[in-house]
């Protein structure tokens, strides 16, 4: 029964991806985030937006009109999957601004190895996309989707147009991960999903199970640590702001670098509550 219902939902989204496709990439945007307004409710519950919200301290009064806008923002993503190919081959960017460009730059040039960390923020699959194309030799971590039939077809939209390198998230993953950064690979990685292997660390007031991956690669093999963020300006547009390599000491544990990693994601989550993904059940026990 549940194939049946994985294959009836991959028919829809085939259909709205040759809609979005053939209506362009602003209007597919725009009823993107009227889809998502609209239908989000219905697969995600925004009484545990609202909950993770107040869970991380941010004002209950404008609670409801962020939770509303997750939803609008899903839609926009999921909208504009079927663009990425665009995006990639340049005929979308007028729509993207780099800041820090020139840290990819040095990168690429000294042949250095870097751990690049974010979290789920609009759009997120453009980080990764445009970390490749700076020409840096690059695999980003994803986690697969519950319906094998879209799987396929987000796994070949991600090896084409996203990330030629990608390594599904989980143990064999992190066998991955290593074998990469040892043949000189850079690794792009979202820290701000829940993980069944992990430390719990402080994240909004709060512990969360978060991964320790990046701290340990950081220690292990000396890679540049880079945060890596990308917002959503007048709806359609986006500005992906690559940080400085952070200087971290060695001698702390992999604990308080996690700790301090999950302060850097407080705060790109802080600059706009409501590109962040708030649906994961991020604190749970």
């Amino acid at each position: 029964m549940k194939k049946l219902i994985y294959f009836i939902e991959y028919i829809i989204i085939c259909f709205l991806f040759i809609l979005f496709k053939l209506i362009g990439y602003r209007n597919s945007s725009n009823l993107g985030f009227i889809i998502g307004k609209i239908l989000g409710p219905v697969f995600r519950s925004k009484s545990k937006i609202i909950e993770n919200l107040e869970k991380a301290n941010f004002f209950t009064n404008g609670n409801v009109k962020i939770a509303e806008n997750v939803f609008g923002n899903y839609g926009r993503i999921f909208a504009e999957y079927p663009h990425l190919k665009d995006f990639r081959n340049n005929k979308l960017n007028d729509y993207i601004k780099i800041e820090g460009i020139e840290y990819l730059e040095k990168i690429k040039k000294e042949n250095k190895r870097a751990v690049f960390i974010s979290g789920h923020f609009n759009n997120f699959e453009l980080m990764a996309m445009q970390i490749e194309k700076s020409g840096i030799d690059l695999a980003a971590i994803y986690r697969p989707l519950n319906n094998i039939f879209l799987n396929k077809t987000m796994e070949k939209i991600r090896t084409k147009y996203i990330c030629k390198k990608q390594i599904k998230k989980g143990r064999s993953g992190t066998r991955e991960i290593i074998e990469n950064i040892k043949n000189g690979s850079s690794i792009a990685l979202m820290i701000d999903q829940r993980v069944r292997e992990g430390a719990k660390i402080n994240f909004f007031g709060s512990l969360a199970t978060t991964t320790t991956i990046p701290a340990q690669l950081i220690t292990k093999y000396e890679c540049e640590l880079i945060p890596i963020y990308i917002e959503r300006y007048n709806n359609i547009y986006f500005k992906m702001h690559v940080s400085k390599p952070i200087a971290v000491n060695k001698e702390k544990s992999i604990e308080e670098i996690t700790s301090f990693l999950n302060t850097v994601l407080e705060k790109m989550i802080t600059k706009n509550p409501e590109q962040w993904i708030w649906t994961h059940d991020r604190w749970k026990k």
